[in-house]
């Protein structure tokens, strides 16, 4: 925190740290980097009182902020380690997440309020810590005017902040100590605490900031990223705070009060950067230019695309209807693990090309490389393999919390003294990288990654669903979208209910976002004689790639192909009808 705010306090007090777009428009809150680390300090030493300690852990559930963002800097500044769950996610999501990582306390809003609606973060923090006996405390501030239950382990956070001091030493800390926790999907049903530590993480946070987004002092940043992701922990909260820039936090939605919004915002705000989703920018395009075009844009010179691989279509209507084909457009690829940017088209040399839809260019320190099935290095361009990093750098995920078997099986153990990214990639014959998409199970519904098995998990729960399989399939705004193929236990005529009770389940386990999109009864499931799903038959199947099966022999029993395709066409005319 010091990096983030005692540094900029001691030089320009004023300066503006972050500006709170809230939910309704035309009501932002600007607040300096002296009100952010008085704010931070009130908070760390609340915390202290109530016994949170260097190494403790502390979770986070509450919409963006600047007293969320406070939230994470005081943990950093008393060496407690944050980790933020989404607010959207499920009261189970977040008891597991705390189980997982031994959570001494939980900080929480009364509600959330996002899309013109009110979210009822505290209700269900409740629900989460009935099983949680780890937490000591959970501390409760007020987004809204509601009065919410207050228990015996509940503390009312600004009350307590009011009569708090606001100076609060910073602790003294090893680089490699922990910083914080976030929790993200496996090709497995159980989310992986991914470990980001003090120096390195902050370091590579902030000069992929500075550098390609290419921020100069006095600039207004606008990444549109929740908190609870890793884009907004890397450039909402600590590359933008180290770098003394101003940070927007976005409350609302894209298309509230209408799909204007975003650049309603660019233009009030008057917005430098604007760092986005390309499932927000495919959403926005069905809409038209109009709503683009009603707003001034000319502050923009750099526009950035984060968390899955940008289609196009929504690169050339980002670069020519927003930025009017005169700003920088970055499309950027990187992961939780990996702190930060790691292949963008900038920094490069001036005015180099860019590509549409290509990250191209390895950041400072990045070293990919392509391997093939054998394990071997792909030399040349023109090819395409698993894409894996070559040398370590400062960002770097440094384990999985509590399991280092897991963190090191799953990223260094495919291509030994390699970093396996789980990412294929393309080099163009220039020698540019394109990202194609996953290579495991794991699915990437509007920017959000999720491992398939956490969705059967949830829906194995149901009685009467002894199997599922879950696969990912294009889809025109989400990018992908989830697919289930289930078994029933007997024929029943209560099909569509058993389907929306699922569809409950994974929204209760989950969150809404993981509820998949299709869900169709087969049989059975296509299983190799060692009882192995074959998800990428299932794939061929929702792709409607029927015709090139590929090998079909280690099958148990090849003919359920047939059924199965049979199925998905009479599932199809059923819904055209």
């Amino acid at each position: 925190t010091v990096n983030c705010l005692d540094q900029h306090v001691e030089k320009s007090p004023n300066r503006v740290a972050l500006i709170w777009e809230r939910d309704e428009p035309g009501t932002a809150v600007h607040v300096t980097y002296r009100e952010l680390l008085d704010l931070t300090c009130r908070l760390a030493n609340t915390l202290k009182k109530y016994g949170i300690q260097k190494g403790d852990r502390v979770a986070i559930y509450m919409s963006v902020s600047p007293l969320s963002v406070a939230a994470m800097l005081a943990c950093a500044r008393i060496g407690a380690v944050h980790t933020v769950v989404f607010a959207g996610f499920s009261s189970e999501s977040l008891a597991g997440r705390i189980m997982d990582s031994g959570c001494k306390a939980v900080i929480t809003y009364n509600q959330g309020v996002r899309g013109g609606r009110t979210i009822e973060l505290k209700a269900t923090v409740d629900e989460a810590v009935k099983n949680c006996p780890s937490i000591k405390h959970v501390f409760v501030a007020q987004r809204t005017d509601k009065k919410v239950q207050m228990g015996d382990r509940d503390v009312p956070l600004e009350e307590e902040m009011t009569k708090a001091d606001s100076v609060c030493t910073p602790e003294s800390m090893d680089s490699e100590n922990t910083l914080f926790m976030l929790y993200t999907s496996g090709s497995t049903g159980k989310p992986k605490g991914i470990v980001h530590t003090q120096a390195g993480y902050l370091l590579y946070a902030a000069l992929t900031h500075k550098y390609v987004f290419d921020y100069q002092q006095g600039d207004v940043f606008g990444c549109v990223a929740d908190i609870g992701w890793i884009t907004g922990h890397s450039y909402v909260v600590y590359g933008p705070l180290c770098n003394g820039a101003t940070s927007v936090l976005f409350e609302s939605t894209p298309v509230y009060p209408d799909p204007g919004r975003y650049w309603e915002v660019v233009q009030r705000l008057k917005i430098n950067q604007f760092y986005g989703a390309p499932t927000a920018i495919r959403l926005l395009l069905n809409y038209g230019e109009e709503w683009v075009k009603k707003y001034d844009r000319s502050s923009l010179k750099v526009l950035g695309s984060v968390g899955e691989p940008i289609n196009k279509e929504a690169w050339q209507w980002f670069y020519q209807v927003v930025g009017e084909g005169r700003c920088t457009l970055v499309d950027t690829w990187w992961q939780t693990e990996t702190g930060g940017i790691c292949i963008a088209p900038r920094p490069s040399e001036e005015k180099a090309e860019i590509i549409p839809a290509m990250a191209m260019r390895p950041f400072f320190g990045i070293v990919p490389v392509l391997m093939d099935e054998n394990g071997q290095v792909i030399e040349g361009n023109d090819v395409s393999g698993a894409l894996c990093i070559a040398q370590p750098w400062p960002g770097m995920a440094r384990t999985i919390y509590g399991d280092h078997q897991r963190f090191t099986d799953t990223y260094f153990k495919a291509y030994p003294g390699y970093y396996f990214t789980g990412d294929g990639a393309y080099r163009s014959q220039k020698g540019y990288y394109q990202i194609t998409g996953r290579m495991d199970d794991i699915i990437n519904i509007s920017g959000h990654r999720l491992g398939t098995a956490e969705i059967e998990d949830a829906m194995a729960d149901h009685p009467e669903v002894p199997e599922t399989a879950v696969v990912g399939y294009p889809h025109k705004i989400k990018g992908e979208g989830a697919f289930a193929f289930i078994v029933l236990k007997e024929q029943t005529a209560h099909v569509d209910h058993i389907k929306e009770e699922l569809k409950t389940i994974v929204a209760s386990k989950i969150a809404k976002y993981a509820v998949p999109d299709h869900i169709l009864v087969v049989k059975r499931l296509p299983k190799t004689r060692s009882g192995k799903i074959m998800r990428r038959l299932l794939r061929k199947v929702v792709t409607e790639q029927s015709s090139n099966m590929g090998d079909v022999t280690t099958l148990d029993d090849p003919s359920v192909v047939k059924e199965i395709l049979d199925a998905y066409q009479k599932y199809k005319e059923k819904s055209s009808s």
